[in-house]
This record gives C-alpha cells, structure tokens and sequence, in this order.
C-alpha cells in the first residue's frame, strides 16, 4: 500500500512540474509573437527573407518584388511612408521575383549585402540607380556595382559570397514560391497575408492603416 502511494505521488509530482512548465511557457509568448513565429517559414516568407522594420510587428507587408522592375522602384517611396508612419507596427517582408534581364545578378548583389549587414542601403542605391543599369536595351551591371558600392558594399567580399550555395538557393526558394501563390508581375502585395487586389499606392495605404488599426 505505501509503496502505492509512493509510486502515486511520484506520478502526481511529476505530472505537476510538467504543468507548471507548459504554463510559463505559453504565458511568456503573446498571440502576435506566436503568429511571427509560426508564419517564418511559408510560401509568403521564408526564414531568410529579409525584413525592413521591427521583426515582431503585428502588421506584415510582403512585396514581390524585381530589383530592375520600374512599378518597384516607383512604389518603394510608398513603403518608406508607410513605415514612418507606423513605424512600431509594420515591418516588410521582401521576396524576390527575378523577372527582368539581370535581375538574378542584382538580387544576389542584394544578398551579399544582406550578409554585410547593408541591405537597405544596397536597396536604396540600386532602385535609385536603376534608369542607368535596368535599361530596356540590356542590364549594365557594372553600374548596378558601382551603385552597390558607393553604398558600403565590400565588392570583392560580394562577388565571393555570391557564388555560395546559399544564395542560389535564395533564388531556387523564390522562384518555386512564386509559382506557388502565382504570382506574374511585379510588385506584388501580401498584407497579413491577404493579397492586395487593386494596385495601387493609395490602396496599399488604405489596407495597412485598416490592419493597424485592428490590431491597436
């Protein structure tokens, strides 16, 4: 009989210390943290892809998006607005859709900044310069590196870098992905993943101020 007990008390202690543990770990992860974590590895976003603006914020732009791509280039003063004007709740997202001639080339110019720790910068600098590199006659890279290194881009490091597996599968994961949600042309929008199914910078607006204001 004691020995039952013992044995029973054992299970009983146990079963507690489990239970005890499950409930400081479910109470230090907020809904929106689990929802961050949860949507890291999608078709929408992978683990690599890389984010402008605070990690955890509740409210998600994803752009597809071509660095030689014109419409990109003219909507990313949009995005800049936007995250100044919530500055604490959006972040986005950025996924390549190499579409255009050259384009593989800058969005691995764009990854090795990544590494370097200066991909906004590299991106500023590539969409500013692209009239001179993206030109519809055929892509000038060289002035696409130029670009990249006037930003802060250790070129020789780059053309390095570029060569590594990891980057070509940044490419690969992209293009699968892409086919995936079927996306055709660029940019293409994704706000908490519901698509935007009328283009345009206003409506863009309108859809993230909407899903800020659901979360606040």
């Amino acid at each position: 009989m004691n020995r039952s007990k013992l044995v029973l008390g054992t299970v009983l202690c146990a079963l507690l210390i489990f239970l005890i543990g499950w409930w400081f770990t479910i109470d230090k992860s907020s809904p929106s943290s689990v929802v961050n974590e949860l949507s890291q590895d999608t078709t929408l976003i992978r683990p690599y892809s890389p984010v402008l603006g605070p990690k955890n914020a509740p409210v998600t732009i994803v752009e597809f998006f071509d660095p030689a791509c014109e419409a990109c280039r003219a909507m990313h003063p949009v995005l800049v607005d936007i995250r100044k004007r919530y500055p604490n709740e959006v972040r986005i997202v950025m996924r390549y859709a190499a579409f255009h001639d050259g384009s593989d080339i800058a969005v691995k110019i764009l990854e090795t900044a990544q590494l370097q720790n200066i991909f906004e910068p590299v991106l500023e600098a590539l969409l500013k310069s692209q009239p001179r590199w993206a030109d519809h006659s055929g892509a000038k890279l060289d002035i696409a590196w130029a670009a990249a290194e006037d930003a802060g881009l250790d070129i020789e490091k780059a053309r390095e870098q570029m060569k590594s597996p990891e980057i070509n599968f940044v490419l690969t994961q992209d293009a699968a992905d892409i086919k995936t949600i079927g996306v055709r042309q660029t940019p293409t929008f994704f706000v908490n993943e519901k698509p935007l199914l009328e283009f345009g910078a206003q409506q863009l607006m309108d859809m993230v101020s909407k899903e800020v204001e659901s979360t606040r």
